[in-house]
């Protein structure tokens, strides 16, 4: 990620230490977010201070490499070898508890977690949990630039592309999944220009999928979330790219919420609808979009929205009248008939297709 022209990742570990870029206050403000425990970054991933498939995955894999590392500590040096595994079970549980319906944190959180179980010295435990978690994130961020590769070559020279949420720099590792592939054709002087959905109602592509173009100076404008249809049917959108929180075994996917109205939306208009996302994001487990368990949110992410006043102060400002209840589902689920196709670190493959990816253990 490009940030004031230096380069950082979105999550990382330093001596035990989590650290994040905090999203929450961007794009007002440029922080990093220090967990120096499990329970400190369960808590910013639940909060989401760090958000985004990828980005939540690595900062699963972090924690639940503390909680090994928490456990080996002189503070725990009494515990049984029964009670330090209930430590680390129970840290495994917490930290899946966060978010229900990203798929890579599971994925992230139960390598480490094997990876533990794995280590017959236990002495070495947390030396073996931490170089998982950074193989995890080294991993996201490698699966991410070979998605910006093979998703550049559908964007042609002056394209238009509409993309939902966040799925740049902020949602992965690094590089991204959905704007990926904008950035490589940046990079290629195909001098691409995004539709940037607001997305509420937390507002990702306003704040953050905003910030990242800027920051990459890439030509963008941000719309209203209802507004992608008239500019579709104006023949002013050439593709779209979303990304991803869990792709089902037949190519069904969870995303943002608003995702699948938009690909019914390029569906009727005949512009393609592409999904990026890395092979950790897909579950095996799951046979069809139905099946995946779809997070609904606080009613006061509805009721609030937060932004900076006059004075350059962020507040939160109440929208609808005092009392109002208001529902807030966090994803859809956008069916695989809708999909062109699904950009990969393995290529891009049909919906259709996507059982050739599957690795048999």
């Amino acid at each position: 990620m490009l940030v004031n022209g230096k380069h950082y990742r979105t999550v990382w570990m330093e001596n035990g230490v989590v650290k994040l870029i905090n999203q929450s206050f961007l794009p007002h403000k440029f922080e990093i977010y220090e967990c120096k425990n499990h329970f400190d970054t369960a808590r910013a991933i639940s909060t989401m201070i760090v958000r985004g498939a990828g980005a939540i995955g690595s900062a699963g894999g972090f924690g639940m490499a503390q909680a090994v590392l928490e456990s080996l500590t002189e503070s725990k040096k009494n515990l049984s070898e029964q009670e330090r595994n209930e430590y680390i079970e129970n840290a495994r549980k917490r930290l899946k508890d966060t978010r229900p319906t990203a798929q890579n944190l599971f994925y992230s959180i139960d390598r480490v977690y094997n990876a533990f179980l794995k280590e017959t010295d236990k002495t070495n435990a947390g030396k073996t949990a931490m170089e998982e978690a950074n193989s995890i994130a080294d991993e996201d961020a490698s699966a991410c630039r070979e998605i910006a590769q093979a998703g550049a070559d559908l964007i042609g020279h002056n394209a238009r592309v509409l993309t939902h949420c966040n799925a740049g720099w902020l949602a992965f590792t690094d590089w991204g999944s959905a704007l990926s592939p904008i950035f490589y054709a940046q990079r290629e002087g195909k001098n691409p220009f995004v539709w940037v959905d607001e997305t509420r109602p937390r507002l990702q592509g306003a704040r953050l999928t905003a910030w990242e173009l800027k920051e990459e100076n890439i030509r963008y404008a941000v719309i209203a979330d209802n507004a992608a249809g008239y500019f579709m049917n104006r023949g002013e959108v050439d593709l779209v790219i979303v990304g991803s929180d869990r792709i089902a075994r037949n190519g069904d996917v969870a995303n943002k919420i608003g995702t699948y109205e938009k690909a019914v939306l390029a569906y009727q208009n005949n512009i393609p609808f592409y999904v990026a996302a890395p092979t950790a994001t897909i579950d095996w487990s799951c046979r069809e979009g139905k099946d995946i368990p779809i997070e609904e949110r606080s009613e006061e992410e509805i009721i609030y929205v937060r932004g900076k006043d006059g004075e350059g102060k962020i507040r939160a400002v109440q929208i609808a009248p005092e009392g109002s209840t208001a529902r807030n589902p966090a994803f859809d689920v956008t069916p695989a008939k809708y999909i062109k196709g699904i950009i990969t670190e393995k290529g891009l493959v049909k919906p259709e297709e996507l059982g050739i990816l599957e690795v048999k253990e």
